[in-house]
């Protein structure tokens, strides 16, 4: 079968899409596709038309057509086929068979167009193939951007922190009549703080406006080192500023003073020649009365080798996870070898994984709507009072073998009420007045500390307090899949391997 082109085209054969998978001019498609309704035998469905040089295989779809034009030599049966298979593509992008929705999706059908047929033969696809491939999700960029966004939270965190460091002690210094580190006009100690002082003295300015000492005479120069915050910059553009540079923040400026969840994401520092990844991201949606109405996760291990002669080994795996998830080898790796023994090793046991690069050789999915596989249910009550809301608020670990680090789990409230008044609390909370919001954090939530309580009263209604959302960060996988040894394919002799897992929220919402 050699395929020239597939349309789709309107009743008096007006082109709205073509995809020419051989060297065709624009001219000389629109003039087969103009003639093709004039060669049509009205009254039949899933036929075809030929001509001296070209076949037209064609199915009517309510006011167009769905056209391939062939050769005439193809095989109509195969033919015939592949029309269907085109057929059920179109209404997987398109809401309606109308022009105008053709022409919205035209990229995406010639998209999946291209994943049927390559240089005009047919390729071995169905259509959930079709729809991966066209969908072209990525879970390591998704994981990346995961991990710097919360690198991004912890740096900002982290130099609020710091900030308050330096203006307490500025503080005692102006109280015991010295001058204060760091923020004396041009001297040495305001030269070495560098960017990263500007960037706090800002914060400071701009949270608490203390009242600052008048610096000390300076022989010449207009000095800008104060002058950051005097603009009274929002506090997005300082976050803002913290997101184009954060993890620099976090690497250089922070040093030993990050906070434990940097921590997680921090490379060990004994990291062996052969290194793993092994991440997981959950996306959750459950409702205020109960019910989980998604829950989707998603795993990978991610091979380091930074020698080159571990490059030819195997990792043993061992999966003891009974929640039923899917697991998916790199098509390079031995599939069947797995399958057998829970090895990881390539099909061609003479080469080599790559050096000094992530591979992923290995990943899992997990997507239920099973109540008991929530890691941490959040039970939130509102109840109307005479003043406003009284609302109750409270998690419970599910998972005993999880250890959740940096939990904050935050309750939006309505817009001028004011702060809310905190009753009971297990852990600490933070007002977030220009964003509404209010956070409950806790530190650690593991088996000894598996169950917590909020309450607080707020003016407002019940649907105020909606939606819940939690994140958290984990050093303990959820999926209990693990690599226990690394051995050579030679000899099978052990290899020293180090291992950083980690478990990320991507959504967790309660509606």
């Amino acid at each position: 079968m050699v395929l020239l082109a597939a349309a789709v085209c309107t009743k008096a054969g007006k082109a709205i899409v073509s995809r020419q998978f051989v060297e065709m001019t624009r001219t000389r498609i629109e003039g087969l596709l103009a003639a093709f309704p004039k060669l049509m035998n009205t009254g039949k469905q899933h036929t075809f038309v030929e001509t001296e040089s070209v076949r037209y295989v064609y199915q009517p779809m309510e006011k167009l057509y769905m056209v391939l034009i062939t050769t005439k030599n193809s095989n109509i049966l195969e033919d015939l086929e592949t029309l269907r298979l085109f057929s059920r593509v179109i209404p997987e992008y398109c809401r309606a068979l109308e022009e105008n929705e053709i022409s919205e999706h035209c990229f995406d059908l010639i998209f999946a167009f291209d994943e049927i047929v390559a240089l005009g033969y047919r390729e071995n696809v169905n259509l959930a193939q079709i729809r991966t491939f066209t969908e072209m999700d990525s879970h390591e960029e998704k994981v990346f951007r995961a991990v710097r966004e919360t690198q991004e939270r912890e740096a900002k965190a982290e130099m609020r922190r710091k900030a308050k460091e330096l203006q307490q002690a500025r503080r005692d210094a102006e109280r015991q009549g010295k001058k204060a580190p760091g923020f004396g006009g041009f001297g040495s100690s305001a030269v070495s703080g560098g960017s990263t002082a500007a960037m706090i003295t800002e914060t400071i300015i701009e949270t608490d406006k203390p009242k600052v000492a008048p610096a000390p005479a300076r022989p010449s120069g207009p000095s800008k080192a104060l002058k950051l915050g005097a603009k009274g910059k929002e506090v997005d553009n300082f976050v803002d500023k913290l997101k184009s540079e954060g993890e620099t923040i976090v690497s250089s400026n922070m040093g030993k003073r990050t906070s434990e969840a940097t921590k997680v994401h921090t490379p060990p520092v004994n990291m062996e020649s052969v290194h793993m990844k092994i991440e997981e991201k959950i996306t959750l949606t459950c409702g205020r009365d109960g019910g989980l109405q998604n829950m989707e996760l998603h795993g990978m291990i991610m091979l380091r080798i930074s020698d080159d002669k571990f490059g030819r080994i195997r990792l043993h795996v061992e999966n003891e996870d009974k929640k039923g998830v899917q697991l998916q080898t790199h098509p390079n790796v031995d599939k069947k070898l797995f399958t057998a023994e829970s090895l990881i090793g390539l099909k061609n046991p003479e080469k080599s994984f790559p050096v000094n690069s992530d591979v992923g050789v290995l990943k899992w999915r997990l997507q239920t709507t099973e109540e008991s596989l929530i890691p941490l249910t959040i039970n939130c009550w509102p109840s109307e009072s005479g003043n406003g809301c009284d609302v109750n608020i409270e998690y419970e670990l599910q998972e005993d073998n999880l250890e959740l680090n940096d939990v904050v789990i935050t309750i939006p409230l309505p817009s001028g009420v004011g702060a809310p008044v905190i009753g009971e609390i297990d852990g600490e909370y933070r007002h977030d007045s220009r964003r509404n919001t209010l956070e409950w954090c806790l530190p650690v939530i593991d088996a000894k500390n598996k169950s917590g309580s909020l309450e607080f009263s707020i003016a407002g209604q019940p649907n105020d307090f909606f939606p819940v959302q939690v994140s958290f960060i984990s050093k303990k996988n959820y999926c209990n899949i693990q690599v226990t040894k690394v051995t050579q394919v030679d000899g099978n002799s052990p290899v020293r391997f180090s291992t950083e897992t980690t478990f990320l929220v991507d959504k967790y919402e309660i509606l």
